[in-house]
């Protein structure tokens, strides 16, 4: 432990070397991200994962705090209000794409008020079982289970309006099956439920049930990525199994209030650019089932629109609305 840890604070040191610190334009007060879901998720991971790295190029301290419930709407609209230039939000297709086009009433308008700083990395989804209470082995196994057993299998996600709910209701319109949706309050809780064999079914970015996966607590069936996950080769991915329809990845990027100065929102794309190009970074990144990407603020501020447009449609087919 104590060898990982030096060898990570020696990452950062190289990585603060390779690139000059750029002064802090906010008297050195710390750098809050703000995560909008509990700890142990994928969305947790991303900002952790660049903290320390980020801080040493920054020059100011980096502080994460999350702020969970209602779908990632709680931790979003606290970001949205801040003024003070140095807050800053984990914003996920959840947050960004889904819920606009989920919610009636939401306190934060996705588009309006904030301007993207970085996509950071795409992350592929994946639908697992628990293997000890649904014995399918594969793809379609599952779907034959599911279909003999219409209405009394529940599946679990991180929230209504959360990218996991419209990957099950695409995934039920998609293979014709019943399921129940189980919302929690986040991936942590939700993985929890799965492992206990309370929910049997999840879906979900990989990074948030990939280690009880590798453990063989949870059964991978399929993923959305491109080509099958090196983390996971065994694993089909929706394309493989003739569901491309459900091949679309998730991301996570930062975002700052609409209010934030052009100055420190260039400034903070700039150092996420810069620890995105760090061997080690990638290196956990990959390891988690995340792949690095990265954008101007222009690029994935475009992009959030986009993505609002391209779930109002899904939402519509799915008849997925919350109050």
């Amino acid at each position: 432990m104590q060898r990982r840890f030096f060898l990570a604070s020696m990452s950062a040191v190289a990585l603060a070397a390779s690139f000059p610190v750029q002064a802090a334009t906010q008297d050195m007060a710390p750098l809050r991200i703000v995560v909008p879901f509990p700890p142990g998720g994928a969305t947790d991971m991303v900002p952790r994962n660049m903290q320390d790295a980020l801080s040493k190029l920054l020059g100011q301290p980096v502080i994460i705090e999350n702020k969970a419930g209602a779908g990632g709407s709680i931790g979003m609209a606290e970001v949205a209000r801040a003024v003070d230039g140095n807050t800053f939000g984990v914003a996920t297709l959840s947050t960004h794409g889904v819920n606009p086009a989920v919610y009636k009433k939401l306190p934060y308008d996705a588009v309006k008020d904030f301007v993207g700083v970085s996509e950071v990395v795409k992350a592929p989804g994946v639908i697992v079982i628990n293997p000890s209470v649904i014995p399918a082995k594969n793809f379609a196994e599952l779907v034959a289970y599911l279909k003999a057993n219409p209405g009394k299998v529940s599946y679990a996600t991180p929230g209504n309006g959360t990218i996991g709910h419209m990957w099950g209701a695409q995934f039920i319109k998609s293979t014709g099956v019943q399921m129940v949706h189980i919302p929690y309050r986040g991936a942590g809780p939700a993985v929890n439920d799965v492992l206990g064999g309370q929910v049997p079914v999840y879906f979900d970015q990989v990074a948030s049930s990939l280690p009880h996966v590798q453990s063989g607590k949870l059964r991978a069936i399929a993923v959305s990525w491109g080509e099958r996950l090196a983390v996971l080769p065994e694993v089909p991915t929706y394309k493989e199994v003739g569901h491309p329809e459900l091949n679309d990845p998730s991301w996570f990027g930062l975002v700052a209030p609409r209010s934030t100065s052009p100055e420190q929102i260039a400034r903070v794309q700039k150092a996420v650019a810069q620890v995105l190009q760090d061997p080690a970074v990638k290196k956990r990144m990959d390891a988690q089932g995340l792949y690095v990407s990265g954008t101007s603020s222009a690029e994935f501020t475009q992009q959030i629109i986009s993505e609002v447009g391209k779930m109002k449609t899904v939402a519509a087919a799915a008849h997925i609305s919350i109050e």
